[in-house]
């Protein structure tokens, strides 16, 4: 990995990324019998279909093992070039858990947040969030709690300017019981929402969720307007070998291409996982070409979040390496 090549990019994160690339000029020339010479340029500017927005997980080690306080999420996010935010609920326990999450520490949250968006010139987007609850569990009561512990964050999301929440569909196990669960917890909570004017969005997590045509059938079920999905490039790992040891690796995974362009269906926002480079600054997994250009296939023109994962880079060279990944590969499309 020549970490070098994203390091003095780093350098010059502030400026340069309207210039999204320009083909250089092509002068042909035909020779015939009166001598004309044909000149064509074909110089221009590519505009990518997208707009930048961050992940705050990008930065969940610097947050949670370097103490980085994750209100500086704006300022770094502005600092790299983004336009638009998508916090992580999980980031910010250490001030909310301690208070149960009550009304006056989730408007800390809010008015905090708000303040450093407001700042930096950066839009609120969405807010992932995690450890609330499982939306697809068995057992109805369970559910209903889950349900409502999601309330607060929709509350938060619609005070900040967010467009939606990110869930998950953890639970059972069991196709059928799975999407019997999903829907319903879905319904409750999109109902709920669209008070709120609140989008539900799901991620590709794990589990049963990681499964492109389960997930978009439960999108159909559900069919409401408030809820849909947010596509991640890299989460379709199904089962792991080891639940309990993520570095043990998938057990069954589903196809990433077939996956993203059956949740692009119900698609309201988009995350680009990202994990390692190699020295033309690719990612080594996944063709970000082809990726984008499903995206750009299904008609998606809105925010596309950075969310890199590796740990080969540092979280800064990752993000940066990942954005300029996203704007070279808008070049290539058709």
């Amino acid at each position: 990995m020549k970490r070098r090549m994203f390091i003095g990019n780093s350098a010059k994160v502030g400026i340069g990324l309207s210039i999204l690339g320009m083909y250089a000029c092509k002068e042909t020339k035909k020779s015939d019998e009166n001598a004309n010479v044909e000149s064509e340029t074909t110089e221009k500017d590519v505009e990518p279909f997208f707009k930048l927005s961050l992940a705050q997980w990008s930065i969940h080690k610097m947050i949670l093992e370097e103490g980085v306080d994750p209100y500086t999420f704006a300022e770094k996010a502005k600092e790299w070039g983004f336009d638009g935010l998508e916090y992580v609920s999980q980031l910010y326990n250490n001030t909310l858990e301690p208070s149960n999450y009550s009304a006056e520490a989730m408007q800390e949250f809010v008015d905090k947040s708000n303040a450093e968006a407001k700042k930096h010139e950066l839009q609120n987007l969405l807010i992932m969030i995690d450890g609330q609850g499982d939306l697809a569990t068995s057992d109805p009561t369970v559910r209903k709690n889950a349900v409502e512990n999601h309330y607060k964050w929709v509350d938060a999301a619609a005070a900040m300017g967010c467009h939606a929440i990110r869930v998950n569909l953890a639970g059972s196990t069991d196709p059928v019981e799975w999407k019997a669960n999903s829907v319903d917890g879905l319904t409750q909570l999109s109902t709920y929402a669209q008070t709120k004017s609140i989008n539900i969005l799901v991620e590709n997590h794990g589990g049963l969720s990681s499964n492109g045509a389960m997930l978009a059938d439960v999108m159909s079920t559900v069919n409401m307007e408030n809820c849909g999905t947010l596509p991640d490039f890299g989460n379709f790992c199904i089962r792991r070998k080891d639940p309990k040891d993520y570095s043990a690796g998938c057990a069954e995974s589903y196809d990433i291409y077939k996956g993203v362009e059956e949740l692009m269906v119900h698609a309201k926002a988009v995350s680009a996982k990202s994990h390692d480079f190699n020295s033309d600054g690719d990612e080594l997994e996944i063709d970000y070409v082809r990726m984008l250009q499903i995206v750009k296939d299904a008609g998606y023109t809105g925010f596309i979040g950075v969310e890199y994962e590796g740990s080969t880079l540092s979280e800064t060279d990752g993000i940066i390496a990942t954005r300029d990944l996203m704007l070279k590969s808008a070049q290539q499309l058709t």
